[in-house]
């Protein structure tokens, strides 16, 4: 059995990621705000022009299709071949898909890589998200900069909404919301066409001490932590974002 169909068995993301259920629930998704995001971390690296950045993690690649726009050579990447499959419609001859395991490292090396919008931490096994740090390591030029942005699990969980329904496309999710065993759980249920669904989302609940830890193992130097997509200093209680610069 390939890694691959090992993880659509054992992962919930595998399958929630691939089907488009998952797409219709988060549509409303501020992009402005990541494009401002976006603007604010590539003026911050000094990102030379015609850089080479990694958008791990992009899902159907709208973040990679504006860092494109940017001036950048863009790879973005996931494991979601459907998702891939979307994004590849608008590859050009400086933005590229493919699908990738994030433990494994990239034959290229890359100036930039980014894991934007809480990308992370969906391993059942601690050891994986470790290697997924190793392998962004060893995926950066000598000279190049990660960036993971992360939830702050400070703020999210003392304003975790536990219970509430979403109407989207006529679809209503009911979704509730909880922590348990170190994760923040979400559960998904909605019936289209006479059909009830099912899905759950789980994050590990990692801090800034837990992503320090995972760092000195990997022998990352972390160089800035900010608490929002307007790059302002990251508060423990009361930021929105815990985002890690390192190389």
């Amino acid at each position: 059995m390939s890694e691959n169909t090992n993880l659509k068995t054992n992962n919930w993301f595998a399958s929630w990621f691939d089907t488009p259920y998952y797409h219709i629930l988060y549509k409303d998704r501020n992009y402005r705000e990541a494009q401002i995001f976006m603007d604010n971390l590539t003026h911050y690296l000094n990102l030379p022009e015609k850089a080479k950045v990694l958008d791990l993690a992009c899902g159907k690649g709208r973040h990679s299709i504006y860092l494109n726009q940017l001036g950048f050579d863009v790879i973005g990447a996931d494991l979601s071949e459907n998702s891939i499959a979307e994004a590849t419609k608008n590859a050009n001859a400086t933005l590229h898909f493919e699908v990738h395991d994030m433990r494994e490292k990239f034959e290229d090396k890359f100036d930039a890589i980014f894991n934007l919008f809480t990308s992370f931490g969906y391993f059942e096994n601690d050891n994986d998200d470790l290697k997924t740090l190793v392998a962004i390591k060893e995926s950066l030029t000598d000279y190049g900069f990660a960036v993971i942005d992360f939830m702050n699990v400070h703020q999210v969980i003392p304003n975790l909404v536990p219970d509430e329904v979403k109407t989207v496309d006529g679809i209503d999710f009911h979704i509730k919301r909880y922590v348990a065993d170190n994760h923040i759980i979400k559960e998904i249920d909605f019936e289209d066409n006479n059909e009830k669904y099912h899905f759950t989302e789980k994050v590990k609940a990692l801090t800034l001490e837990d992503f320090q830890n995972m760092m000195n193992d990997a022998g990352i130097y972390l160089l800035d932590t900010f608490g929002d997509y307007k790059l302002k200093k990251f508060h423990k209680n009361t930021s929105e974002r815990l985002i890690m610069i390192f190389k």
